[in-house]
């Protein structure tokens, strides 16, 4: 399983470990990813993901899983997220008419 975020794409970055003597030595910061599941209620299911604490706050600030789903970018979700994207893009086009 790769630290990679299903919600945003965040993954790890790489930097320096610095000591008190100034030597540099190579580091990973790692994402903090969460186990959770998220309701989305436009499909009436649940779907567990691996996301960020982060990207947790912001589906939070965005109302809810749908919303924050059809206003994320394609690029950044994971397979199993966008399938999610267009049921639910599908289905709210099917209430609508």
């Amino acid at each position: 399983m790769a630290w990679r975020c299903d919600l945003t794409g965040k993954g790890p970055l790489s930097g320096h470990k610095v000591s008190h003597s100034n030597i540099k030595t190579k580091r990973r910061f790692m994402p903090n990813l969460r186990n959770v599941t998220l309701t989305s209620d436009s499909l009436q299911r649940k779907v567990r993901v691996r996301v960020s604490a982060n990207a947790l706050r912001t589906v939070d600030h965005r109302g809810g899983l749908d919303a924050f789903l059809l206003k994320a970018k394609d690029g950044e979700l994971a397979p199993k997220m966008l399938e999610l994207k267009r049921a639910i893009v599908k289905k709210k086009a099917a209430a609508a008419s």
